[in-house]
């Protein structure tokens, strides 16, 4: 056909031509985020800053989307045109329509989007070496396109045909944008651009037998490339000539193989792979909305909860996930984001929902001192008013240090127990006692050090153990080591240690460890039937000493160990999720046992129906099934049931942890049957101030609990 012949031509033609390309800039992106060991190391780092200088260049991605149905459009060509030295960049998108360009000079770019049947769609943005481009290209189909026989006399195109003529079409806008460069020197050698050391990159002249440029070649005479010279770290590389097969046994080449797959980014830190499989990691993978200044966040979360164990005041205990019964009820609403501009960077996101009222709830640091009960509290101000509405505020700098440096001050989720904070992140729901009974978050300073692009060192500052406030006369010091060396592999330290945590006990230290793998050991994303499986395993242990209390013997013990499992299998190109999973938690002391909220009670309050004194157990476990449905990669479906166990009456039952009448104001003392406070937290004494033994109220706590829960979670 004289489409085949044309294609056989033009293609052999841009065959010869490529062989003029210069070899690429292998420079560093300055665009990591990154963490220094240690206080001193970053004053250090701070004075070296002119022997860390970095290459300038650039990073500028995005994706294109279907204008009307707003999909991603695959193999869609982009190319990006400097406009200040009139030099283009090309690579195609992925199957999920996002494009990439590393090493740009920085300047003025147009970027345009190209694909048979759609339009062309183009779009402006600045490149520096501050910070990734964003570009959003919207694909409009092209209407007026012939698209049916009865618009031409020809027979109607084959899909092979029509592929090979959308490539055709690339490799003529390639020709067009190289024509200026040859016209320079038609009689044969031209010089193209410089490597980066200077040296010129030299091609072999492109003459016919006559010494000419062919005006036309034979697809019945193969020609021969020539070597083509590239240059990495290690210095140039030659790739010698591939042998031709004869044109009329074979296609060319540039017709029958895509182009190369844009270039792995290996400067910003975990950029190299796709790590959104993870448990803890929101599986988002590019921003509905960007700014060079901004970039927006917004999370929402929503449930219905069923505890079988029906608490008439419909308090579910012993949760930092699981608060109601019986009811829809709005676990997060939140809104924020990020800023950066010229390597400063700030976050804030702003917590409402049941979150707001049950974060502070476990934090005894802003306790006044001024309640009975409350002895040893930290002061006035009220923190907990302070900061309830807040989940994350920070603000901090950039340094362009090895991978990267920031700096950064404020209340920042460095969570231990690999679940995060956010439930649209997780796996499951519900996570084990391991994840729901140590913080989420820490108010102080941290540092983030990423001396690799697969390696973050983060040590902490903080307040205490996610505490507003800080707890008698030492501060907390902790960090955290992440070490992602394989797509398909992660490990994440917590260490904790130094903080006197005890409100009331200012000579009792804790120290902690938090450690945790995942493993992705099947992997098949284009799969209808299981696509994807994982699992994630986590260990704890820690302890208070000083004062009287130790971590090992005694009748004083106050100890912690724990860990979980969960098993993570995805179905049908990932559109399904399905979780197994549970833990088991020993606490001496329950210390790390969150407190039942029995008339109202809270961290600094206690509560004499459920003491955490030094040397008493609390043994759990746990086990839970997650299905999740996943249609968009903002939304979550989700339906999970749970069933957790304790030694110890713990969870709410039929009766409740509600006294008659409501909560009294004086959770600290027993209560009477009646609602009145008995003003005691001594039996004996509240059975006299009540009027008899039977006239002191007790909430009704259950040794297990099973519960069915459904919900929606978004994030944009």
């Amino acid at each position: 056909m004289n489409s085949i012949r044309a294609a056989r031509e033009v293609s052999q033609f841009a065959r010869l031509l490529r062989n003029v390309a210069a070899a690429g800039k292998g420079r560093r992106n300055p665009l990591a985020i990154h963490v220094v060991p240690a206080c001193a190391a970053l004053l250090w780092a701070a004075w070296s800053l002119p022997a860390f200088a970095q290459a300038t260049v650039g990073v500028a991605g995005g994706i294109t989307r279907d204008s009307s149905s707003g999909k991603p459009v695959p193999e869609v060509e982009i190319i990006a045109h400097n406009l200040i030295k009139g030099t283009d960049r090309a690579t195609l998108t992925n199957t999920e329509g996002i494009f990439t360009f590393t090493n740009l000079e920085p300047g003025t770019y147009e970027f345009e989007a190209i694909k048979h049947g759609f339009r062309k769609s183009s779009a402006r943005a600045e490149v520096d070496d501050l910070r990734v481009a964003r570009v959003e290209l919207p694909l409009q189909f092209a209407v007026d396109l012939p698209r049916t026989a009865e618009k031409s006399n020809n027979a109607p195109l084959t899909e092979r045909e029509k592929e090979m003529l959308e490539r055709i079409e690339r490799l003529e806008r390639r020709l067009a944008a190289m024509d200026a460069l040859i016209a320079k020197d038609a009689a044969g050698t031209q010089m193209i651009g410089k490597t980066p050391t200077g040296n010129e990159s030299l091609v072999a002249p492109m003459k016919s037998g006559a010494g000419e440029f062919p005006t036309a070649l034979s697809p019945e005479t193969p020609q021969t490339p020539t070597p083509q010279q590239t240059r990495g770290k290690a210095g140039p590389v030659v790739t010698p000539p591939t042998p031709v097969a004869p044109a009329e046994h074979r296609l060319p080449d540039a017709l029958q193989a895509p182009d190369a797959a844009p270039a792995v980014d290996k400067e910003t830190p975990f950029a190299y792979g796709d790590f959104s499989w993870l448990n803890g990691t929101a599986r988002t993978k590019d921003t509905v909305l960007d700014t060079k200044f901004f970039t927006p966040e917004v999370r929402f979360d929503t449930h219905y909860m069923q505890d079988f164990n029906q608490p008439r005041d419909h308090t579910i205990v012993g949760s930092t996930e699981s608060f109601r019964s019986g009811e829809v009820q709005i676990e997060q609403a939140s809104v924020g984001g990020d800023f950066h501009w010229e390597n400063v960077r700030g976050r804030i996101l702003f917590m409402e929902g049941l979150f707001a009222t049950t974060t502070p709830r476990n934090d005894a640091s802003s306790a006044t001192g001024s309640a009975p009960g409350n002895t040893g509290g930290v002061g006035q101000w009220d923190l907990q008013n302070a900061y309830k509405y807040v989940s994350e505020a920070y603000g901090g700098y950039h340094f362009n240090v090895q991978h990267g440096l920031n700096v950064d001050a404020g209340i920042f989720v460095s969570y231990i127990g690999l679940f995060s904070y956010y439930n649209f992140d997780n796996w499951a729901y519900q996570p084990s006692y391991v994840s729901s009974n140590t913080p989420w978050f820490f108010n102080g300073v941290r540092v983030q050090w990423f001396p690799t692009n697969k390696l973050k060192i983060e040590p902490w500052f903080i307040n205490g153990w996610q505490s507003y406030g800080k707890f008698n006369g030492h501060p907390g010091l902790g960090g955290q080591i992440l070490w992602l060396p394989k797509e398909w592999f992660k490990f994440v330290g917590n260490q904790y240690g130094y903080g006197q945590d005890n409100l009331g006990l200012p000579r009792t230290q804790r120290i902690h460890t938090d450690d945790s793998i995942e493993v992705r050991y099947y992997n098949n994303p284009e799969s209808t039937g299981l696509s994807k499986m994982a699992f994630s395993l986590t260990a704890d242990a820690g302890c208070q000493y000083g004062g009287g209390i130790t971590c090992t013997g005694g009748p004083n013990k106050s100890s912690f160990i724990g860990w979980m499992l969960y098993d993570r299998m995805w179905f049908h190109k990932d559109l399904f999720g399905l979780t197994l999973g549970g833990g088991d938690m020993s606490n001496y002391g329950r210390y790390l046992t969150l407190l039942p909220p029995i008339d109202g009670a809270w961290a600094a309050s206690g509560t004499p129906y459920f003491t955490e004194n030094p040397g008493q157990k609390a043994h759990m476990w746990d086990a839970n099934i997650n299905l999740q449905y996943m249609p968009r990669q903002y939304i979550t479906w989700w339906a999970e049931v749970g069933y957790r166990h304790s030694d110890v009456p713990y969870f709410a039952g039929r009766g409740g942890v509600t006294p008659p009448g409501g909560n009294n104001g004086l959770p600290q003392y027993y209560t009477c049957s009646s609602g009145a406070t008995s003003g005691t937290a001594n039996l004996a004494a509240a059975q006299v101030a009540c009027g008899g033994a039977s006239s002191v109220w007790f909430p009704d706590l259950r040794r297990s609990e099973a519960k069915l829960s459904f919900g929606v979670m978004v994030k944009f």
